[in-house]
């Protein structure tokens, strides 16, 4: 799944819907790509800690894909560096979903 712009309180609730939606057509790991994220706020952090959690659930993971320098230092600051899978790049990764 390709993510762009920002993820904040009003964008949120679409992303949640759309990672929501694909582990209830029965994905179990999520892949997220963030290269085009510009901003994310805390709603936006909760969003993906839910669908991780959710994923990890069914026995699958969430993992963000080359997330850019301020999203980056928000989840540094946060520890949720820690916390989430993060990778450089999708390269032989399956992204589903559609743009956002």
């Amino acid at each position: 799944m390709t993510v762009r712009g920002e993820i904040d309180l009003y964008t949120a609730p679409q992303l949640h819907g759309k990672l929501v939606g694909a582990l209830d057509d029965g994905a179990r790991r999520l892949v997220v790509d963030m290269s085009r994220v510009e901003f994310c706020d805390s709603t936006g952090m909760n969003v993906l800690l839910s669908a991780m959690k959710r994923s990890r659930e069914k026995g699958g993971d969430l993992e963000l894909i080359a997330p850019r320098p301020a999203v980056m230092k928000i989840l540094e600051v946060t520890g949720l560096d820690a916390v989430f899978t993060i990778r450089d790049s999708a390269d032989g990764l399956p992204l589903a979903g559609s743009p956002r």
